[in-house]
């Protein structure tokens, strides 16, 4: 099987239906997993950083949220990077690449941990490459905003990002459970450490190396799959230069600014999910809950990007910002005034849901935005100028998918962040939820005004 596709029109319906459709699904349903495996391998420390006091390493909470908040620092500006290296590379050999390239810190990882006088500087140099799962998302949904029809994009952006979202509740259900067993045995999941537990006065063993070492046959198995079962575009070949121009556009910033709001939101409150319900509800057993949220926000993408292929992105965007805000503070804020975990659980589960919807539809807005404004470019110019305006089109908005993701995801380093600072200066998080509050009425202007009003500047 040639692994170049040397035509590729996915607007073209006769080819789209003839050949089109079967290429392109396959070549989503190979990346899925590899990007599910990228976030799960992005989002460990959430997991574990809250399970270091049972292996004996001794840390503060601020340096336990800081851990869990500098892999989405490294995953984001990687992001920035990988967001032109489809055009450049290809599709498959970059998608073999980068994940192949999860090893270094899952095995790392796996070392690292087996041994509690390990540095916390050494932990830190782990969090940081784990940063390399974040930055795969945005080469993996350029690549796959190629394959698809404008019709089918946010279908098919929303599978690839939904399903692969599903890595930060999978890494979550999963590490709890691998590590409370030597399933690799002790030469590779080292000796085990006794935790006593104070409030049940229980004693269990923790082997926290699983955490790591768990995901590598399952990258290796993933590298494989994308190297012989994917394509490279030959249309889809770009130089950086070309990229580049999205700099330009206004619409990418803009949709960058709304993606902080929607993606930022639920990767951010994934990696401090754990960490916050610790920090105010101590008397919670963290492992049975923090996979919920990230779970209910992954599947909820799919469902974004189909319904903003029906009823409008824009349209469903604003009033996913409308709703972020009125959970918190009708929900989430009290919750933590009155000390009620339900509640608080209920309605962050909620957040996540609608840091999903809001995912998806903001992927669905981008292609749209910038094949419309191509096309407009070229009114009346003729068929050959309208079908390079598409092709221009295309390779501009994988560009901005991939860059609007990077920037995004730099929530995940300060929503963290900012729970960390707001309980150390006042005691609670409040602080940090008004502040995300003021930001998502900032989402809602902008999203009404350039692109859900009446007469809006570019609808979609």
């Amino acid at each position: 099987m040639s692994h170049v596709l040397s035509k590729w029109e996915p607007e073209n319906t006769e080819f789209w239906s003839k050949e089109g459709s079967s290429i392109a699904n396959r070549n989503l349903w190979i990346s899925i997993p590899a990007l599910m495996l990228a976030f799960s391998v992005w989002m460990l420390w959430s997991v574990v950083a809250a399970n270091l006091d049972k292996a004996g390493f001794k840390f503060s909470k601020d340096q336990l949220f800081f851990l869990t908040a500098l892999p989405a620092l490294s995953g984001a500006t990687l992001r920035i990077f990988y967001s032109f290296l489809i055009p450049i590379f290809g599709g498959r050999k970059w998608t073999a690449i980068s994940t192949a390239s999860l090893l270094i810190p899952a095995i790392g990882m796996g070392f690292a941990l087996q041994d509690p006088t390990t540095s916390y500087s050494t932990l830190l140099i782990l969090a940081l490459l784990c940063g390399l799962g974040g930055g795969n998302f945005s080469s993996s949904m350029s690549n796959i905003s190629f394959f698809f029809p404008k019709s089918r994009k946010g279908y098919a952006t929303g599978m690839n990002a939904g399903i692969g979202n599903l890595g930060v509740s999978v890494v979550q259900f999963v590490a709890p459970f691998v590590i409370t067993s030597a399933m690799f045995g002790v030469a590779i999941s080292g000796d085990g450490f006794l935790y006593h537990n104070v409030k049940t006065n229980t004693d269990k063993m923790f082997w926290l190396a699983n955490a790591g070492f768990i995901w590598v046959p399952f990258i290796i198995a993933a590298t494989i799959a994308a190297w012989f079962g994917m394509n490279d575009i030959a249309s889809a070949k770009a130089s950086f230069a070309d990229q580049a121009v999205i700099f330009k556009r206004k619409h990418n910033w803009l949709m960058c600014w709304l993606y902080i709001g929607t993606f930022g939101s639920f990767i951010g409150f994934s990696a401090g999910f754990a960490m916050l319900i610790k920090a105010q509800f101590p008397e919670v057993d963290v492992t049975k809950f923090a996979f919920l949220g990230p779970l209910a926000g992954a599947l909820a993408r799919p469902l974004g990007g189909i319904l903003s292929d029906k009823v409008g992105g824009a349209r469903l965007t604003f009033w996913v910002f409308a709703a972020m805000v009125a959970t918190i503070l009708i929900g989430i804020l009290p919750a933590l005034h009155d000390h009620q975990f339900i509640v608080f659980l209920v309605s962050f589960i909620g957040m996540f849901i609608l840091t999903g919807l809001g995912n998806g539809s903001t992927f669905c807005m981008i292609p749209i935005i910038f094949q419309t404004e191509r096309e407009r470019a070229v009114a009346g110019k003729g068929d050959l100028a309208i079908k390079q305006a598409r092709l221009d089109a295309a390779k501009e908005s994988a560009a901005v998918l991939g860059f609007s993701g990077a920037i995004g995801a730099y929530g995940g380093f300060f929503i963290p962040q900012s729970f960390g600072t707001s309980i150390k200066m006042t005691g609670a998080p409040d602080m940090a939820l008004y502040t995300f509050i003021a930001f998502y009425l900032s989402c809602m202007v902008i999203t009404w005004w350039y692109y859900s009003r009446k007469g809006a500047e570019m609808p979609c």
